[in-house]
């Protein structure tokens, strides 16, 4: 029934290491209507010079699982893209999407749909066997590609069977959007590799005077040890309010120390530490050997459609001091470029309420949420008043989030009564919104899902009050993950070369002398992303940060632990330095 003369399903092996490009092994493909299946080894052969074995034509549609993989090695291989995908994987994700236990493997997808497959052991030792690499002898490379054809086979019958389940129009958009993620991890982030190396062979010395040099202010830790005890009696010096556990203990997850953060900067050295010495290890970060950072971006990987990539290999994890050893190429230039208020404008638009929509427009949103709720007066600016505006602006992020009054006063740092203040004032000048919220969460519940205008759902399972917070939050956080996939699109199909999508914005690359019109064409079609999705008249506003070499990527929450420890580096090398000229 679908209007194509073909229909492909194709499935690549590859070796692939960390960091760094696929290589590919061999390609098997089979043509639904035919029944056809061609074979073909790619690892011993004359890549350079060999074409595509399948149509790339406006008339077959291709289908694939997590297909972000076959379309990188496409990159590889020089190849062009095809015109059409459907991908299973993203297909699977969206019609399962809040169902507990539910995995996202090609096995999990067929046993899901009851689809016959071979036994999981037989494919883990076949991929470890393609990843030790060449030479392959003559029975191993029959058995690779009996393996290539057997993920093909259970792929063809696993479309058949999910079919009459996918919305197919937007399933072409996602599709089209696994062609753009492999090409943006293609791409890579580029780092300095000098530094990283320095950092890498110093690494031990510099956690132990990272200790020495930060722990003083904060006198939390026992050797290499953190004590709670100790971090108890910090707080309680500091006037500080802390989460606890249902337990009553300090809740010390690192989720906990990055909210806080923001509240309490003077935390943020803190929090570094902590990451540097329990969970992050330098080595993890997946650099290739052309000195760029590349990671599976893990397309669709959250509730909310937004990507999943691995934190501790990929360099936008979070420890945001390292963000510092981004550093474009010479003669290069990165261009970080970011959506303005982005969840403010989507709440209001979504919500329909015109107080939310003329605070956006008026250029500050939190400022003038202040102002409607006459907290700051009508001349107020963001200098004059600015801690009243961090207050609202918290309040209104906070609130989007299903944030009640106890939360929002360790936030704000305030007392409760003021947190509770703050969310009456947002319930009483945005009412329609909050009017609007209720109404997806009653509507969610009573119809078992809810979705984006392009089709991502999520289907929510009980009636607890987290359950109703992530639906509450759904609509906007994954109509800005619609938005960004549009974005990245029509940023690829102008020729931007992009380098990484981060949450709400996008590293852009350029040639130096291409600047000013990369940041223009760029900024222009996020924003008009933005009205695609959001309606005509409706366009978030980008901001755009240019890094020129041999400057460097900076973020301010991480400036001060960069410093801190390029200093630390700076003294351990001048100091072996100093060793080897008296020896």
């Amino acid at each position: 029934m679908l209007p194509f003369f073909k229909v492909v399903v194709v499935d690549f092996e590859f070796q692939s290491s960390p960091g760094g490009v696929p290589r590919p092994v061999c390609v098997v493909f089979k043509e639904l209507n035919s029944g056809e299946i061609k074979r073909v080894w790619l690892e011993d052969s004359n890549l350079s010079s060999m074409v595509p074995p399948y149509p790339l034509d406006q008339s077959t549609l291709y289908v694939a699982y997590y297909s972000s993989a076959e379309w990188s090695c496409h990159l590889a291989l020089n190849w062009p893209f095809p015109a059409y995908v459907i991908d299973l994987y993203a297909e699977y994700r969206c019609l399962t999407n809040g169902l507990p236990g539910i995995k996202n493997g090609l096995l999990n997808a067929c046993e899901y749909f009851e689809v016959p497959t071979i036994q999981s052991q037989e494919k883990d030792d076949m991929r470890l066997r393609i990843l030790k690499g060449a030479p392959y002898s003559a029975e191993e490379k029959e058995k690779i590609l009996d393996y290539c054809e057997s993920d093909v086979k259970e792929t063809s019958e696993l479309f058949k069977r999910m079919s009459p389940y996918i919305d197919f129009p937007r399933a072409l958009f996602r599709g089209e959007y696994m062609k753009v993620i492999a090409e943006i991890e293609h791409n890579g982030v580029p780092i300095d590799c000098k530094t990283l190396d320095r950092l890498k062979r110093n690494w031990v010395e510099i956690q132990r005077r990272l200790i020495l040099e930060t722990d003083p202010q904060y006198r939390v830790y026992e050797g290499t040890t953190f004590k709670a005890a100790r971090f108890e009696k910090y707080l309680g010096s500091n006037g500080i309010p802390w989460p606890r556990t249902e337990a009553g203990n300090l809740d010390l997850k690192d989720q906990t120390f990055k909210d806080m953060s923001k509240t309490y900067p003077q935390l943020q050295a803190l929090r570094d530490l902590r990451f540097i010495l329990s969970k992050f290890k330098l080595s993890n970060l997946a650099v290739g050997q052309d000195w760029r950072n590349r990671v599976l971006l893990s397309p669709l990987g959250t509730k909310t459609g937004r990507n999943s990539p691995s934190n501790s290999k990929f360099i936008f994890g979070p420890a945001v001091w390292l963000r510092s050893l981004i550093q474009p190429e010479p003669g290069k230039a990165l261009i970080s470029i970011d959506y303005s208020q982005q969840e403010f404008e989507v709440a209001a638009v979504l919500s329909g309420d015109k107080a939310m929509q003329v605070a956006y427009e008026s250029g500050d949103p939190y400022l003038s949420f202040a102002k409607q709720a006459g907290a700051a007066p009508p001349d107020a600016t963001k200098q004059t008043h600015r801690a009243i505006r961090d207050c609202f602006k918290l309040c209104a992020l906070g609130v989007q989030y299903g944030m009640a009054k106890d939360s929002l006063s360790l936030q704000l740092g305030k007392p409760t009564p003021y947190a509770g203040e703050l969310i009456h004032h947002h319930k009483r000048v945005y009412r329609k919104y909050w009017d609007w919220s209720e109404h997806v969460l009653n509507s969610a519940l009573v119809l078992g899902k809810i979705t984006t205008c392009y089709g991502w759902q999520y289907i929510p399972v009980g009636r607890s009050q987290k359950e109703a917070r992530t639906i509450k939050n759904f609509p906007c956080q994954a109509t800005g993950a619609e938005i960004l996939r549009v974005a990245c699109i029509l940023l690829s199909e102008d020729g931007i070369k992009i380098a990484a999508p981060v949450h709400d914005a996008l590293l852009v690359e350029c040639d130096d002398t291409d600047v000013e019109d990369t940041v223009r064409r760029a900024q222009e079609l996020m924003e008009e992303a933005s009205e695609i999705v959001l309606g005509r008249g409706h366009r978030i506003n980008t901001e755009a940060y240019v890094i020129r070499h041999p400057d460097r990527y900076s973020d301010e929450r991480g400036v001060e632990t960069w410093q801190r420890v390029m200093k630390i580096l700076e003294e351990i090398e001048n100091q072996s330095c100093d060793t080897e000229t008296q020896v």
